[in-house]
This record gives C-alpha cells, structure tokens and sequence, in this order.
C-alpha cells in the first residue's frame, strides 16, 4: 500500500500546495446530491470535504419536489424540521391537463394508507433557499464546506481515484487526497468523465426549455392551490409553479428545432408559448413579470435526457445530474439527484465501517440508482403517450412508436434486470409492447379519475404508477420507521440483495 508520505512526494512537483489535506470522502458540488451524500457520511463519524465553484445561495431551476424527499430524505438527513419551517409552498399533488380529457385533471401524493396525511404532501421551493439550506446542514453534521472552490481535475493513483486538485477560494492551486470521491457537480460537470465515458443521450425526451418568471399569478382552487400545474399545448408543455404568492415560475419544454428562434429572443418566445397555452395564460393575465433578481430573467436550457454506461470505478461515484437526468414533467429532479447521493453515501459508510466490500456496495449503488432512473423513464413514455394532439409536430413525435431501436436497446441495457421488483425488463423488441400497455392502463386509470370515490385512487391499481413511486414510499417508510415494512425493492441479485441500517445511511449484509 502506498504511504502518506509516498503519496505527498508523488504531488511535491507543485510547490505551490501549501498542505496536505486527507479525508475518507471528498464531494464535489454542493447541490442537493452533493449536501446529501456529505450529510450522510459525515453523520457517520467520518471525514469529509465539500467543494463548490459557486458561494450559495445562488440561483437554480428545479423548484417542484416529491414526497420523498421531503418526509424521506431530509428527516434521515436531520433537517426535515428546518424544511418544514422555511414557510415554503405546500404541494398535494399535481393538476395536469394533458391527454383526451380538454378538462384538467388531479393526482394526489396520497398513495398509500401506511404513511401518514401530513407525509402525502411535498413542497415548491426557492431552490437558492432549499439548497443552502442543505449545504449549511451539511456542515452542522460535520462536513468541511468550502464554497468558491472548484475542482480542476481528479487525481489517480494505481488505477484508482485518491483525490481531487482544485482552487481554493484565495486562488491558490490545493490537492486533497481521498479514499472516496463522489461527483456531484451537475450536468455542465468537468470530471464525470472519468466514470462510464461519454453520456448516452436520449433522443426521445430530446427537448428545449425556456422559462421565467411572473410576479404573481392566479392559484387553482384549493386545496389544490399549491399543485403544480402541467398543461399540454401544440409546441409541447408547460409548467406552472406557486413558489410564493408573489412569484410563479412559468416554462415552456418544446422541440429543439426552436432552438433558433428561441436564442433570438427568448422573452418574446416564452410569452409567446404561453399565449399558445390557453389554461396557463388565464392565470397569468394581468400579471407582471418578475423584476426581482435572480427572477427577473428568462433562461433557455436544452433539456436532454441523459445517463452513464456506469455509475462508479473504484474510488469515485457519479450522482445528481452529473449521472443522469431525465425529462422533469413528473419533478423528479431532485429525487433522483438526492436519491443516488444516498446510495451512494451508503457505500461509502458500508466500505469505511467494514460492513461491506466496496465492490459489492458500489454494485448495490448502481442497481438501485438505475432501476430508480429507468422507472421513471418507462413512466414518462408512457405518460408522454397518452397526450393525443396528433396534428402538432411536438406531439406526433412523442408516441411510443417513434422511440429509436437502438435508444430503446440501450434502455434494455440500462435497465435490464433490476427495473422491476417482480419481472425484468425485456429486450429492445419487447419494450415496444410493455411501454404501450403500460400507456394505455395509464390513460384508462386517468379516465376514471373523476368517478373514483375519496378512497380510491385508480392510478394505483396500474403498474407503471406504483412501480415509480414504490422506491419514494419506502425512503419515507425508511425514515419513519427504520425499514422499507415490504422490504428491499429490488429482488434478490446474483449476490444477494443488500440491506440498510435502521438509520438509513449503511449498507447491511443480509
């Protein structure tokens, strides 16, 4: 094994390190992923390091969050309370117009009998206020925070990663050595790189988006007033978010052959979409755009899906954005991110505490996390399916017919094995079949919405729907009561599934 002080004179060629910084994790980002996975290895005991370019808080898209991560995430991460009390919108569920029905229609986040009224809700959040709020937990839980601080690239020693090189917040060029190294810095990440090669794009969710801001707007009746609203119109969707009663983030996701226009004048193309969109600009009339900085811009973002080959190499994992990203109709954005952070965490705490081989933690880690990634995906062509406006370019192009052979059999590939607790997913020529039934269980469970009594939600006698929200109700269950009460939710692999410590932050073998 290579000695501490090998390992200095193997970097003495930059005299200009003034120390020599070692830890068992190094994060880099502090996002959601980033504060999560540093929470959780921290409230460990063990030694951690988190770099951030930016100083917080700072400005980021991505305000609509699920249950999960509010009743699940956060109360195993010890800041549930301070969540609780920021005064941010509450959320039951959605309110969507979207497929046959021209009227809108309502889900709700209460899915099952086992967890409790007030954990059936989520919330809208100012995401520069949500995430310093998880960066500073982050460094109550004993993590060593360093904002305005970017990483310029990884250090390898033996065929494993052992640390970072990055600028410290005075200029001056630092190493830091690590067992661990988790990338969390987000979809523009320098060092992803590193792990899986290039990122495999999907061409089916390939869209733009180009949003903003208005300060104010029309709510939905209540107590449906703090949903998020997604509507369907020619050019794609838009969303309609109350973060405050005097802010409301508006976005349009449309087809990249906008791009030009967009980039001409994004303000006169987003007012001009939601135009488009009667059921939004209803709520918007008379209402002024935002003036209030960060929200007083209209931003344009090329919303691609995307994910890894891989997920890990020894000493160095991918979570948040950095791994993957997938369309963010369903808001799940912040759930995969802190999701895959959390596995990751448990890896990390599994190897340093001796409970578990690295290798077969970080497996544990990239099972889940894809089978977390792929459910979503499955749900979203489905979902994107049931919208029947057959005359719109957008639209047409979104069936299920219309998925790429090869996207689809890297899908297979992806997913394979581990996207469903009770049936693998079937090869490239089967997904076509799944995927349409599944839309058309979907489409028939939303039709019968508005005749279902209180007690009966018919979305969840559908597979597609219980299956993407089965891992979110067990992180909640995790949290509340120690364990998933229907155990794991993947099924038994070659090694045997692994289990989690009461806390939620360890793999346990079983």
């Amino acid at each position: 094994m290579t000695s501490r002080h090998d390992r200095h004179e193997e970097y003495e060629e930059y005299e200009e390190y003034e120390e020599y910084e070692e830890y068992d994790l190094i994060v880099v980002g502090g996002g959601p992923a980033g504060s999560t996975a540093a929470t959780a290895v921290a409230r460990r005991g063990h030694r951690v390091l988190l770099l951030e370019r930016e100083t917080f808080p700072r400005y980021q898209i991505g305000e609509s969050l699920l249950p999960a991560t509010v009743h699940g995430l956060c109360r195993l991460l010890g800041v549930a309370d301070e969540v609780a009390r920021a005064g941010f919108t509450l959320k039951r569920g959605g309110t969507l117009r979207w497929g046959r029905d021209p009227e809108p229609w309502q889900f709700s986040f209460a899915t099952t009998p086992r967890l409790p009224d007030p954990t059936a809700t989520a919330f809208q959040v100012e995401r520069s206020r949500f995430d310093e709020i998880l960066l500073r937990n982050a460094a109550r839980a004993g993590a060593d925070v360093r904002e305005g601080c970017p990483v310029r690239r990884v250090l390898s020693e033996g065929g494993r990663v052992r640390g970072v090189e990055y600028t410290g917040r005075d200029g001056t060029p630092r190493t830091a050595h690590a067992r661990f190294v988790v990338d969390a810095s987000g979809n523009t990440s320098r060092i992803h790189g590193r792990v899986g090669g290039a990122r495999v794009y999907s061409d089916f969710f390939r869209n733009l988006a180009v949003f903003g801001y208005f300060a104010g707007g029309r709510r939905l009746p209540a107590p449906n007033d703090g949903n998020i609203f997604c509507a369907a119109f020619d050019a794609g969707w838009l969303w309609y978010i109350p973060l405050r009663s005097d802010l409301t983030s508006v976005g349009a996701v449309i087809a990249p052959e906008h791009y030009a226009a967009v980039q001409g004048d994004p303000r006169a193309a987003w007012q001009d979409m939601i135009k488009a969109c009667p059921e939004v600009d209803r709520l918007l009339t008379d209402v002024p755009v935002a003036t209030e900085p960060p929200y007083d811009r209209v931003r344009v973002r090329k919303d691609y899906s995307y994910w890894k080959t891989s997920l890990w190499i020894p000493g160095m994992a991918l979570v948040g954005d950095a791994a993957c990203f997938v369309d963010p109709v369903l808001s799940s954005g912040v759930h995969l991110a802190t999701y895959g952070a959390l596995l990751a965490a448990r890896a990390v705490n599994a190897a340093l505490e001796g409970r578990v081989p690295e290798e077969r933690g970080f497996a544990e880690f990239e099972a889940r996390y894809r089978r977390e990634y792929g459910v979503f995906y499955e749900f979203l062509v489905a979902f994107y399916d049931m919208e029947r406006d057959e005359d719109s370019y957008f639209w047409s192009a979104k069936k299920i017919t219309r998925v790429d052979v090869d996207e689809a059999a890297a899908f297979a590939e992806l997913a394979g094995g581990v996207a469903s607790g009770d049936t693998g997913i079937p090869g490239a020529g089967g997904l076509g079949v799944r995927w349409s039934s599944a839309a058309a269980e979907l489409e028939g469970a939303v039709g019968r919405l508005a005749t279902a009594d209180d007690r009966t939600n018919p979305l969840l006698t559908t597979r597609v729907v219980t299956e993407t929200f089965r891992t979110g109700n067990d992180l909640q269950e995790q949290a509340l009561y120690g364990a998933p009460l229907d155990g794991p939710v993947l099924p038994p692999s070659a090694h045997g599934a692994l289990g989690v410590t009461e806390d939620g932050l360890s793999w346990l073998p079983v």
